[in-house]
């Protein structure tokens, strides 16, 4: 890989989301060269990814440019590549393009989607952890009801207008509500002449309860606010199998849909080349201390979803969430500034600022330190911290822009095949 030469340490950042995102902006005045690498040029806001795969915003909405985000560090370089290994001892990542040394080493990889081994799953369900993976469900969304308006055959409509989604967790209840309010206020006007009624959405979950990391307050109201939109909600069942038009449950029961979605579980993006003894074999997190730093190391260092950090308060480590993410990425740049000055290094403590979702119009619910509570205010409390916390003047505006358009017009604007999405054989 090319790079100026330089006899300043070098610190590599391997992943532009919130940690690695955050961490960078907080060098600025460090005297290092930055290096950042990531297979996507750009930063996701991923808790917005809902709303672009049921057409309520474009992903250039929610998407933006790693180079413009962090174009105000003076020596700092972004490489558009993918990390294949790390070699700890020799200092190196090895990447499709080439390799870099590195002084300093961040591991800010977050998740992928978890299928727990179960492979024809894999294969044939829909999962939403990328902007492409959004689009593909919103194609395959719009191009099943293109289908079901033109076919005769009863069974096969009905396939066409069942959507399943499996995990009952912030992403699968807003996923849920998203395609209530769709077939609620914008399909039975474009689809005049298709009964829209029998669309039906089935919401699966392996818990007792939806929203499980919530207080039962949040999830007993969610629980209600999808069942007012007409979302049928199974819980305590496993989804056994998938082969791309029957879904298995653990029970025997079966149900045909060609709308499968796999929001179940997450396990940490992990990169070759330390010792096994280094990862949380089940969640497949780098072990950490309280200052990020990898078992058994002192200059690579791991932030946000892939690490494991154990404490009194988070005995199995942090949430997978944004805020841990971008608490840990400033809280590192401070470490590390105290590094290069030698000073101690200080140890992390997570600040939670609570948890929220959101379920279709005027429908949120919230847990704030110790208060909980559901309805108008908490959808515009999480209409707001949403829209704070965008990256970027520009997607702030349409945003907020698209957002208003949709409240008033009952109308979601992106309803658009741009590229259409063909299912795996």
């Amino acid at each position: 890989m090319n790079f100026p030469e330089t006899k300043k340490p070098r610190i590599v950042i391997i992943g532009g989301g919130f940690a690695g995102i955050s961490l960078a902006k907080k060098l600025k005045d460090l005297d290092m060269q930055l290096v950042m690498i990531d297979k996507r040029n750009y930063h996701t806001f991923q808790p917005l990814l809902y709303q672009v795969s049921t057409s309520g915003l474009e992903p250039d909405s929610i998407a933006y440019p790693i180079r413009k985000v962090l174009r105000n560090l003076e020596d700092f370089h972004f490489r558009w590549a993918t990390v294949e290994s790390i070699d700890p001892v020799a200092q190196k990542v090895f990447t499709d393009k080439g390799s870099i040394n590195f002084d300093y080493l961040v591991m800010a990889t977050g998740t992928r989607t978890n299928f727990f081994g179960n492979k024809a799953i894999q294969q044939h369900a829909m999962p939403m952890k990328t902007v492409p993976q959004a689009l593909n469900i919103r194609s395959l969304m719009l191009q099943n009801f293109e289908k079901a308006d033109d076919s005769l055959n009863e069974d096969e409509r009905m396939a066409l207008l069942n959507f399943c989604i499996v995990g009952a967790g912030p992403t699968g209840v807003e996923l849920a509500g998203a395609f209530a309010e769709l077939k609620k206020n914008v399909f039975p006007k474009d689809y005049r002449h298709l009964n829209v009624g029998e669309m039906q959405i089935h919401l699966f979950e392996g818990s007792d309860r939806v929203l499980s990391p919530m207080s039962k307050k949040a999830s007993k109201k969610a629980h209600q606010f999808l069942r007012r939109l007409g979302v049928n909600i199974h819980l305590g069942t496993i989804v056994k199998d998938y082969d791309g038009e029957v879904l298995t449950m653990d029970s025997g029961e079966t149900m045909k849909t060609k709308n499968f979605i796999w929001t179940a579980g997450v396990t940490g993006a992990s990169i070759d080349g330390f010792e096994a003894n280094k990862l949380m074999e089940r969640l497949n997190r780098f072990k950490v201390n309280t200052f990020n730093q990898v078992e058994g190391y002192t200059n690579i260092f791991a932030i946000g979803d892939i690490a494991y950090m154990q404490t009194q308060a988070y005995p199995k480590g942090h949430p997978q969430v944004a805020q841990p993410a971008i608490q840990q990425g400033e809280h590192l740049a401070k470490n590390l500034k105290h590094l290069v000055d030698g000073k101690p290094l200080e140890p992390f403590k997570y600040f939670d600022k609570g948890t929220m979702a959101t379920i279709g119009r005027n429908r949120a619910v919230a847990d704030i330190s110790k208060l909980e509570f559901g309805g108008f205010f908490a959808w515009f409390i999480w209409m707001f911290v949403h829209l704070m916390a965008l990256v970027g003047f520009r997607n702030k505006v349409i945003v907020f822009f698209n957002w208003a358009y949709n409240y008033i017009n009952f109308d979601k604007a992106a309803r658009l095949i741009v590229r259409p999405y063909n299912p795996k054989p």
